[in-house]
């Protein structure tokens, strides 16, 4: 075994497992947005900040970001750095804020109801996350 090799491993095994799955969500978020935003022209050209929706240089210079957010939380949750935990959870709350204003700003929403909806459901994963790391830390398992 060489020395990479057991450090991987010993990494794995102080990585929580709700870490990994969380990594490698945001690499498949990665995966599916990257040549989505390079190759469909429909999604090329739109991008939503705060439930606002961002057209044409402005969508595509802004799309590095969201890239840039999927990699950052893939690459801090591998590694088991659970100070990506509130960050995570802060932008999980700000998707959720956003699509309660896109169902109502843009003309392709459903309305606020639909937005209200959405917003819930999509608050979830933050809380999850909250909780997930408050029980590692009462367990001894991190800060």
């Amino acid at each position: 075994m060489t020395a990479a090799t057991g450090e991987a491993r010993r990494a794995a095994n102080a990585r929580p497992r709700w870490m990994t799955g969380m990594a490698l969500f945001c690499l498949l978020a990665l995966a599916v947005t990257v040549p989505r935003d390079l190759l469909l022209e429909h999604t090329r050209d739109v991008e939503v900040w705060l439930g606002f929706e961002l057209r044409g240089t402005w969508a595509l210079a802004t799309a590095p970001l969201h890239w840039l957010i999927f990699a950052a939380g893939a690459w801090l949750f591998w590694r088991g750095d659970r100070r990506v935990v509130p960050w995570a959870a802060g932008y999980a709350f700000y998707v959720a804020l956003s699509h309660l204003i896109w169902s109502e700003a843009s003309p392709n929403g459903r309305g606020w109801p639909a937005g209200l909806l959405q917003a819930a459901l999509l608050s979830l994963p933050a809380f999850a996350l909250l909780r997930a790391a408050r029980r590692d830390a009462t367990a001894g398992n991190g800060p």
